[in-house]
């Protein structure tokens, strides 16, 4: 095609994705916010909504051949559709219960839960370097929450829960698509029913289905129009970030995450009001600081590997 699609040259294409990841990704953050503070919507609902519209965006990119799907056993990724739900639903009980930035640094702490688990389940090894920059990771988060004065015990344990299932997920999800065979958008096109499925089972247990804040409650037009909305942005954060990988270098994703997490805490202090201390703001810098030292060395590490690997006969 020549580095043209739909009419796009490649360039513009890549502006474009970088553009649509950050809307959408900042966007799904204040949107569900706005969705448990204007309007009270059960979360597990909220997130089987998010895994419906998900499948059915891959559905049609599928027949939009955007990518082919894989035929995939469903026994061998049951454990993962089981960690999806976990991962999704206890991220959103987290931003539910946290200030946005507490929710943020929270999940910052699943770069330090992953490398102990690939450590002393995988037996994965990792530089003194990459080690070091969990020590700034951990204690900046650390700070914010002990200044937090919106801080609650609820609140830290579905952030504790989210940070160790999105970590086993994450370690998971790389490991499936190596065995398996298959990237990350046909992987997901199996999950999202699968994990609909799962969720659709359980969630009459833990939240009512009519009256006030149910499944079939009263809900306006406006508060429907608004989940759905958030439905297909959470679906435009997955494909923009099968696009950003698959069209970028490294360095270009891990500095754009960087740019969007700083936006997002800033956001969150100015659309909700949220307090924020000097302490707070201390550990915020410092877990961005940790944040962008591990980029830096894993960055190194990846170009010096590949450098090796050039200069061999």
């Amino acid at each position: 095609m020549d580095g043209q699609l739909f009419g796009f040259p490649a360039n513009r294409r890549i502006v474009a994705g970088l553009l649509v990841n950050l809307l959408s990704s900042i966007c799904i953050v204040f949107i569900n916010k706005w969705i448990y503070v204007r309007y009270g919507f059960p979360n597990m609902t909220l997130t089987l909504v998010h895994f419906v519209v998900t499948w059915l965006g891959l559905y049609i990119c599928q027949k939009m051949d955007i990518f082919s799907p894989k035929s995939l056993p469903v026994r061998r990724i049951m454990w993962l559709a089981l960690s999806f739900c976990g991962f999704v639903a206890f991220t959103n009980l987290s931003l539910q219960n946290n200030s946005i930035g507490t929710y943020q640094l929270a999940k910052a702490m699943t770069t330090p839960v992953i490398i102990l688990i690939q450590t002393t389940y995988y037996k994965k090894t990792f530089s003194t370097k990459i080690k070091l920059t969990l020590v700034p990771i951990t204690l900046g988060v650390v700070l914010n929450s002990y200044y937090d004065v919106r801080f609650n015990v609820l609140g830290t344990v579905f952030a504790t829960l989210g940070v160790l299932v999105t970590s086993l997920y994450q370690v998971w999800v790389g490991a499936k698509q190596h065995e398996l065979q298959v990237n990350s958008m046909q992987l997901l096109y199996y999950q999202a029913p699968l994990s609909s499925a799962f969720l659709l089972g359980i969630i009459p247990v833990f939240e009512p289905l009519t009256g006030d804040g149910g499944i079939f409650g009263p809900w306006s037009l406006p508060a429907l129009v608004t989940v759905l909305f958030s439905g297909v942005v959470a679906f435009l954060v997955n494909l923009s970030i099968y696009w950003i990988i698959g069209n970028t270098s490294a360095v270009t994703y891990n500095m754009f995450g960087h740019f969007k997490f700083c936006i997002t805490l800033v956001g969150g202090y100015l659309l909700f009001n949220d307090p924020l201390s000097l302490n707070q703001a201390l550990g915020i810098l410092c877990t961005l600081a940790g944040i962008l030292s591990y980029t830096h060395f894993k960055l190194l590490e990846h170009e010096e590997g590949k450098s090796r690997l050039a200069q061999r006969p």
